[in-house]
């Protein structure tokens, strides 16, 4: 039997729910003792009667349960099993348990939370790692990673006050948020940025809905089912172009508190005052199925991460590689901590040395410079409160000291690379928000640095990164809104731009941070870029034509706690070996956001050897 809808609140009538109204034969009834019910795609459930938890096959035998008197549960599956997360409801803490057909439930050590947990909901992320959202009447929210040796909290967010229900769509990283008295939302979780949301239907004056709002679900073809009115009406949304649209709706008699789909196009129901669960078929547009959420791109993970930097919000920026003349494994990553000055860092992430020098944005190392007749090793940095740049000496144990200033013309100064001219000496690439691109020739005259200018190149809107092939004399650009420009690094060449890369599909503006990779000087070596607006990194042949290698993301090190990487300013790469962990060289990025838990940003250490692999590049 069909049914076409002709009532109801207004704006909310005439529409049509493909659905039937008598049982169906294509999947199993939950039992009628189970309060809440998941369905798994091989056909079985997890149930939770009132006072135990299970799983039980397609043919309704139990394979393994858990006494435990909860509500508010979820689930993921698992080979012969799930991945179970409950409210317990005598204790009022949340638990997850691996529940496998044949062995003995297995609890995870989740710690005491620090909110009074309300609701709870589980997310399957693209890299397939489980986390698990704990959500407060008021609307706190803790995001826990249940990968790696023990559940870690990855953070803190604000969710909706009054937030009944929670419910995730894994292939789109978007947490439904029922709010009892104001609608559903729709939140962008990933976890290395800012949630952003989105009504997907909100209750009147605001909407058309009726409050209270109850429990939602996400379907296979990702619409979502909603209960309204106390339950006695299911709405269905859709997504188009962007916004949310209610495609069906029917009213529910009697009313329903609870609804589960199954894979098999089924939708079960059940109330409060109900006896058993009633079914309904759900009509799924097959050419909507959508495939398991997994990273677009390759992901490769950290091996070490820095001490997070001594300032709130937008502070690290930028770092660069110093490499120790007879220890390798004793270099140090000096990095920019933009409202401070310049930090100074061992292979283990540990913080050195910080030198105050003020606001200090990108910084730029090089090795064995020869200037007044002496050999240097020195590190350059964009002073933007002087707009001038900072010049630092490295001894032979890495030791870096601030040695002076060199003033500009730039009024806005932004982004620093450094170039070893064949012929002798250093010189600086400064830019400016501008788009202009000073070419400083530095002097060392009585142990006082000085610069000249000797050229001036432009790029039509605002830069920051930029790298130096010093054996080819090519110098790289980014223009942010733009993309990757390339030009004769000599200051006596021509100041003529040609363009390596525009911002599309594979670089995501911003352009932010490269560095120049080369095993020996044999090979051609890489330009490795962030694409800020993606949050991955893009491998380009460093000659001509600079043929795209391939990209990828940084993700979550969870047996390490080491959270993935995100919208990243500076990068700086080596290809010397620097030990064990990083035998094909090392890549240091800035993490925009750090976790796992929040914190001010910090670096990020990624071995060569890994981003190789995943990319098959060759040495």
């Amino acid at each position: 039997m069909r049914m076409r809808i002709f009532a109801g609140p207004a704006g909310l009538a005439a529409v049509l729910l493909c659905v039937t109204l008598a049982t169906s034969a294509t999947a199993r009834t939950p039992s009628a003792d189970a309060r809440e019910a998941i369905a798994l795609p091989e056909g079985g459930w997890v149930l939770q009667e009132k006072r135990r938890l299970k799983l039980v096959d397609a043919g309704g035998v139990e394979r393994t349960g858990v006494a435990l008197k909860g509500e508010r549960i979820d689930a993921r599956p698992l080979p012969g099993g799930a991945l179970v997360a409950a409210l317990d409801d005598a204790r009022q803490v949340p638990v997850v348990f691996r529940l496998v057909a044949g062995a003995e439930p297995v609890a995870l050590p989740l710690p005491t939370p620090t909110i009074p947990v309300e609701t709870l909901c589980l997310y399957r992320d693209a890299q397939r790692l489980d986390h698990l959202f704990l959500v407060a009447e008021s609307g706190v929210a803790e995001q826990w990673l249940l990968a790696g040796p023990a559940p870690q909290r990855l953070r803190t967010l604000a969710l909706p006050a009054g937030m009944s229900h929670c419910r995730v769509d894994d292939v789109t990283g978007t947490l439904f948020a029922s709010e009892e008295k104001l609608g559903l939302w729709a939140y962008a979780i990933a976890s290395e940025e800012l949630p952003t949301r989105a009504p997907v239907a909100l209750a009147r004056p605001h909407g058309l809905l009726s409050a209270p709002v109850g429990a939602a679900e996400v379907l296979a073809d990702g619409s979502v089912l909603l209960l309204d009115d106390a339950g006695k009406r299911l709405h269905r949304f859709t997504k188009a172009d962007r916004a949310w649209r209610l495609s069906e709706s029917v009213a529910l008699a009697p009313a329903a508190t609870q609804l589960v789909s199954a894979q098999r196009r089924v939708l079960w129901l059940r109330g409060e005052d109900d006896a058993a669960w009633r079914s309904r078929n759900i009509a799924l547009k097959a050419s909507t199925a959508r495939a398991v959420a997994t990273s677009p791109v390759p992901v490769v993970l950290p091996r070490i991460q820095t001490a997070p930097v001594a300032r709130l919000g937008d502070a690290a920026d930028d770092p660069a590689i110093w490499i120790h003349p007879s220890d390798p494994q004793r270099s140090r990553v000096l990095a920019t901590n933009k409202k401070q000055g310049l930090l100074v860092y061992d292979l283990e992430g540990r913080e050195l040395q910080l030198l105050e020098s003020g606001r200090i944005n990108n910084v730029d190392v090089r090795q064995n410079v020869t200037l007044n007749g002496k050999r240097w090793d020195l590190a350059v940095a964009t002073q933007r409160d002087e707009a001038a740049l900072a010049v630092y000496t490295i001894d032979g144990e890495g030791r870096v000291s601030e040695k002076g200033r060199v003033p500009t013309t730039l009024k806005d100064i932004y982004g620093v690379c450094l170039y070893q001219p064949k012929s002798g000496g250093l010189e600086v690439f400064a830019n400016d928000k501008d788009g202009t691109f000073s070419q400083i020739r530095l002097h060392l005259q009585d142990d006082k640095f000085s610069g000249t200018e000797v050229r001036r190149l432009k790029v039509a809107t605002q830069p920051e990164g930029c790298a130096v092939d010093d054996r080819e004399e090519r110098i790289f650009l980014g223009e942010e809104r733009s993309g990757i420009w390339t030009a004769d690094a000599r200051a006596s060449a021509p100041a003529t731009l040609k363009r390596v890369m525009a911002v599309g599909p594979a670089l995501v503006a911003d352009v932010e941070g490269m560095a120049l990779y080369r095993a020996d000087a044999a090979t051609p070596g890489y330009l490795v870029v962030s694409s800020q607006g993606n949050s991955s990194f893009i491998v380009l042949d460093a000659l001509p034509p600079f043929a795209l290698r391939g990209a990828f993301r940084i993700g979550i090190n969870a047996e390490s706690g080491i959270d993935a990487v995100s919208e990243t300013d500076g990068l700086d790469v080596t290809a010397r070996a620097l030990g064990p962990r990083f035998p094909q060289g090392l890549l240091v990025v800035q993490d925009g956001f750090k976790r796992l838990p929040d914190a001010p940003q910090n670096f990020k250490y990624v071995s060569w050897a890994d981003i190789a692999a995943a990319l098959r590049l060759a040495p």
